[in-house]
């Protein structure tokens, strides 16, 4: 690993990985792992009308990716538990590093870049002190790990780096868990999930969490407006009759505003208290959070108001295309809520994500 982290380093260095970025791999615009027909899994591009423009092999399932700002390499994490983080040439399709959680670690299947893309910063449960760490990676020195500092909670899933590149967004999700353990949930009855922002030297500058009587609503997944509007996908862990509103919308300095899709919670229960993903349209008047248990996507606009309904079995990723929402299931279909060229099929079954890459 060492000498294909001093590889990469070398590339970045020496500026021989193309400058040209992401069009020369035709545009894509977006990143998903699936498990294939054959039963092994890959990290695909995808077109904004959802074709495959290159499928890349990984070891193991795959979670979620992050798209380097300039540079067509992307780093695709393991599924919860895993340990593994792949960095990827998406042009020549070579593996360049693969990363390991550092000793009672493990990856949280999600990770962010600096605006400039030097620094990768990584989600980490310290599983044997049941607290979360935040990793951080120099691209500049061959991924050598260079930092790293507390979440600010327990179960960091999801982060994403705010709009103004100088502090991050985690979702902690409360949840304690255990590699000996496999995914079991360690502490229902105590977990506090919270959001917290952090300084990218590790700094708490603020932190919320649900009211007393949500403390099992796990904080899970983020999208980011550009200006600093935080959306929050949620899943619940306590009783399916009590289930809260499954998406909060946030912004520094004001209180958490959760967003009810009807007054009696009905659809949060027929979504069995799970929002999968959660993606900000391009207009940033939509947001959709997703319900794969459920076999249905909805979209709310910006004050939180629910406008609309998707259903569609297995419905999990979403993200933010240039026609509007896109979203794609377990099924290997790729369909959106207003683009016209999709639906598209796939003989695949994608995961949990899509992940739009930003035009450069």
């Amino acid at each position: 690993m060492r000498g294909r982290r001093r590889f990469l380093g070398g590339l970045l260095a020496a500026g021989a990985l193309p400058a040209t970025g992401w069009a020369e791999l035709g545009s894509p615009e977006f990143l998903a792992a699936a498990r294939r027909a054959s039963g092994d899994y890959a990290l695909y591009g995808l077109s904004g009308a959802g074709a495959a423009l290159f499928q890349l092999p990984l070891p193991g399932r795959g979670h979620a990716a992050a798209a380097h700002p300039s540079r067509t390499l992307a780093v695709a994490f393991a599924r919860r538990p895993g340990r593994f983080a792949l960095v990827i040439d998406c042009q020549s399709g070579k593996s360049l590093a693969e990363l390991s959680a550092p000793e009672g670690r493990h990856f949280s299947g999600h990770g962010a870049f600096s605006r400039d893309g030097d620094l990768l910063f990584t989600g980490e449960n310290a599983y044997d002190e049941g607290r979360g760490m935040i990793g951080v990676w120099d691209m500049r020195d061959g991924l050598r790990r260079v930092a790293e500092f507390a979440s600010g909670g327990v179960g960091p899933h999801d982060l994403r780096l705010m709009p103004d590149g100088a502090s991050l967004v985690v979702a902690n999700g409360g949840i304690e868990t255990h590699p000996d353990a496999g995914r079991a949930k360690l502490n229902l009855a105590t977990m506090r999930p919270n959001l917290s922002y952090l300084s990218l030297s590790g700094d708490l500058l603020e932190q919320h969490e649900p009211p007393a009587e949500w403390h099992q609503l796990s904080t899970r997944h983020l999208a980011l407006r550009p200006d600093g509007l935080v959306a929050l996908a949620c899943q619940w862990q306590g009783d399916m009759a009590d289930v809260p509103p499954l998406l909060v919308l946030h912004r520094r300095g004001e209180a958490l505003q959760f967003c009810e899709a009807d007054e009696d919670r009905m659809t949060e229960r027929r979504m069995r208290g799970y929002a999968g993903s959660v993606a900000i349209s391009a207009s940033g008047e939509e947001i959709a959070i997703t319900g794969p248990r459920g076999g249905l996507a909805l979209v709310f606009d910006a004050s939180g108001r629910r406008v609309a309904e998707i259903t569609e079995p297995d419905i999990c990723g979403t993200a933010a295309g240039r026609q509007g929402l896109v979203f794609t299931t377990g099924t290997g279909r790729v369909i959106g809520a207003a683009a016209t060229a999709l639906p598209m099929s796939h003989p695949v079954n994608w995961d949990n994500h899509l992940v739009a890459i930003a035009p450069v």
